[in-house]
């Protein structure tokens, strides 16, 4: 996908952080794989610009690739669902009182019953942005974005200034997640039958399998400007297919170089510019119980792939 569809069209910065390689799967100077199904929103608008309708939603929904973390709720190739509402003339412009039934009417129809709120947020291609979250037991569940159209997205596409519109972006595994009581989204691309099955409705899943989880602790040096996405993205490529078998990947503390005491210094072998990170591996593989010696096996892969020290 060209990176101008991507970022540019939507008003994302030249300078942007998201941008960066470590945030994205660049292919080549100005193509990515798609990070965000958004990306799908600019030629449609184009389209609109030429063939001009009175009030129309855009649906655009697909797999996208992004670096993420590693946790029930993460994964690296997430599906996600845009919706735009794009109005031309008429005198009429949509507001925010459009966006409030719009979430009203998608979120009654994906996860009926449910608590939710949208609290500010900024986003490039929008407007009085907002985050949408559902309550799901001890704790909020981010299932998506909107906001109204920003007239530069309009713009740029070749609209009128006439046209107003509504932007919204959601995460479908989530909302499965949420709709079937499923907690972990590893289950989502799980080849078990059993589970499987379960996946072509919305009928509450039922669990197949409680196997135990094996925790496992590493104290690693890595370079000071590597944030959580980027590490689990490392965790990913070195594990391979064996990183189904990761439930989460936990930061639980780190410490610059400088800050740390000589004996640990010693131990790890950290150079300047790096920092110690301590590291929460809970492994659980969906089907059966890992030995304890597979469990430290992943561990010390992990370890390897990650452990920037001399030592």
């Amino acid at each position: 996908m060209p990176v101008a569809d991507n970022y540019d069209r939507l008003g994302y910065p030249p300078g942007a952080a998201v941008r960066e390689a470590r945030h994205t799967r660049y292919l080549a100077p100005g193509l990515v794989l798609r990070t965000q199904t958004s990306a799908m929103i600019p030629p449609l608008l184009e389209r609109l610009a030429r063939d001009r309708l009175p009030d129309v939603l855009l649906s655009c929904r697909g797999l996208v690739y992004r670096r993420e973390l590693i946790d029930r709720h993460h994964v690296g190739e997430p599906h996600q669902a845009d919706l735009w509402r794009i109005r031309a003339g008429g005198g009429v412009r949509l507001a925010g009182g459009d966006l409030d039934e719009m979430l009203e009417v998608l979120l009654h129809a994906a996860v009926p019953g449910r608590r939710w709120r949208s609290v500010p947020a900024d986003h490039p291609y929008t407007l009085e942005g907002r985050q949408v979250d559902v309550w799901d037991g001890g704790a909020w569940v981010e299932v998506g974005e909107c906001g109204l159209a920003h007239p530069g997205v309009l713009a740029r596409a070749g609209l009128s200034r006439d046209v107003s519109g509504l932007a919204m972006g959601t995460g479908l595994d989530r909302l499965v997640m949420l709709r079937k009581g499923i907690d972990d989204i590893r289950l989502l691309r799980s080849g078990d039958p059993r589970v499987a099955g379960q996946l072509a409705d919305l009928a509450p899943y039922r669990p197949v399998s409680a196997m135990p989880p094996a925790r496992r602790d590493l104290s690693v040096a890595v370079a000071a400007d590597l944030d959580a996405e980027e590490l689990g993205d490392l965790v990913r490529e070195a594990l391979g297919a064996d990183a189904a078998s990761l439930e989460e990947v936990r930061e639980l503390s780190e410490t610059p170089a400088e800050a740390l005491p000589p004996a640990a210094s010693r131990r790890l072998g950290i150079r300047p510019g790096q920092k110690n990170v301590l590291l929460r591996m809970v492994v659980r593989d969906l089907e059966r119980t890992l030995t304890a010696a597979e469990a430290n096996a992943l561990r010390d892969r992990v370890y390897a792939a990650l452990h920037a020290g001399g030592v």
